[in-house]
């Protein structure tokens, strides 16, 4: 199960360029239900997502690269390419601040994953993430990958 919180950030935090940092390049073979192919760094995946916003079951597989490169032509819509920094947040979590290329350059989210939906409901994010738009579908991968809506741009 993931468990997930989205924010649209006011800015960036400084220093950005101090944490690891991975470069995802990602296609959607289905957005109902989510089935994804990623490419993270030199790591092949895909992905099945079943429906919700905050919390939704999540399978991912490795895949070749053969693999990779033959689903990637089977997509449909944008083949989304972003960095995704990793942010250390107190006590025991992980900022995944997604900055956007290509297509949707300028579009930037912050994501905490969490062990509870409590826990989720009871996160106070850091001043800097601004807009919570976790239950705003516009703002899914999936959906940005089909190119026709209009979301908010760093």
């Amino acid at each position: 199960m993931e468990i997930e919180r989205k924010f649209i950030p006011k800015q960036l935090p400084e220093n950005l360029e101090t944490y690891p940092c991975h470069e995802i390049e990602q296609g959607y073979l289905c957005t109902s239900p989510t089935v994804r192919i990623r490419k993270m760094d030199d790591s092949y995946f895909l992905t099945y997502k079943s429906g919700g916003m905050l919390a939704h079951e999540e399978y991912e597989m490795p895949l070749t690269k053969e693999a990779y490169l033959h689903l990637r032509t089977k997509t449909d819509g944008l083949i989304i390419t972003k960095c995704r920094y990793l942010i250390p947040l107190e006590p025991s979590h992980m900022i995944e601040l997604d900055i956007f290329h290509g297509a949707l350059e300028g579009v930037t989210l912050a994501e905490v994953e969490f062990a509870s939906i409590e826990e989720a409901n009871a996160f106070m994010p850091p001043e800097w993430f601004g807009e919570d738009v976790t239950y705003d579908s516009r703002y899914y991968n999936s959906a940005m990958s089909r190119g026709s809506i209009s979301i908010h741009k760093l």
